[in-house]
């Protein structure tokens, strides 16, 4: 095993940099916790058990009979099927008269198994009678972690953006496609799309914004029913549907790839300009 101390500077970013890729998000407990001690106590107790004499006041069968029970523990639940879990979603989301009772709908379902790896469940934030909609991807670690969607650099840039235009996030409705992070940041699977789509519709359909900004190649695929790139979507206006209700929507890079690649700040700047246009035509924001 290699010690942390001898690694250089440079090969201890790459390998924290690797874990981070990986989906591991903290390398220390919150207390010291001696592995090596558990591993000798686990042991000690496995010699114990097989160790231990038979009691001469129970009969052989009779113990027999009574090890399965005594091996028996407790099994976790089974999955709920997609095609229920959908249904469950659809009725939880329906059944909301607003959102505050959306957000505790969604907290109360257990239906994704997404959920069970999260640590927090992501809501809308800001002012939903703006009129104006802002919607992510998924949740990152830092969402995760802060329990709010666009936390940490991405946030920060996003902020930025939006300053840019004359916005801020408690001005706007600010929400994300899927409640809950993906492992290691994956792409949510398309039977988890599915059950977590009645919540986000349910979010547009009372929030009833005017005009809707998608952020990222998994929100503009996912609400335009297309398979292109962020790139081939973005920049155009299209319409969505939420309940009974047709929305104009416009798709742009996500935060996170003007972080990744800063050379594609211009075509955002160019699509955040087309989103401050609309908002203006439709009396939104000042002109």
């Amino acid at each position: 095993m290699v010690s942390v101390n001898e690694l250089s500077p440079a090969e201890l970013a790459a390998l924290l940099h690797f874990h981070a890729d990986a989906g591991v998000e903290w390398l220390l407990e919150e207390e010291a916790v001696d592995r090596f001690a558990e591993f000798e106590a686990m042991k000690q107790a496995r010699r114990n058990a097989t160790a231990a004499p038979q009691s001469p006041a129970q009969p052989a069968a009779q113990h027999q009979a009574a090890a399965p029970a005594e091996r028996a523990a407790p099994r976790p639940q089974p999955a709920i099927p997609d095609g229920e879990a959908v249904q469950q979603a659809r009725f939880g989301a329906e059944s909301a008269r607003s959102l505050a009772e959306l957000k505790t709908a969604i907290e109360a379902f257990n239906g994704c198994n997404l959920k069970h790896s999260a640590r927090s469940t992501i809501f809308a934030t800001g002012n939903a009678a703006s009129g104006i909609m802002v919607i992510g991807s998924a949740p990152g670690a830092d969402d995760d972690r802060e329990g709010m969607p666009f936390a940490g650099r991405a946030g920060q840039l996003l902020d930025k953006m939006l300053m840019a235009i004359g916005l801020d996030r408690e001005g706007i409705l600010l929400t994300q496609v899927i409640p809950w992070r993906p492992p290691g940041n994956r792409v949510a699977s398309p039977a988890e799309m599915e059950i977590c789509r009645p919540f986000i519709e349910r979010q547009i359909a009372l929030a009833e914004p005017k005009a809707i900004l998608l952020f990222g190649n998994f929100a503009a695929r996912f609400f335009f029913g297309e398979n292109d790139t962020i790139h081939g979507l973005r920049g155009q206006w299209k319409e969505i549907g939420a309940g009974p209700l047709t929305i104009p929507a416009i798709a742009t890079l996500h935060p996170q790839d003007l972080l990744t690649a800063p050379i594609n700040k211009r075509l955002a700047w160019s699509d955040l300009l087309a989103f401050q246009a609309r908002l203006k035509s439709l009396g939104l924001i000042r002109k």
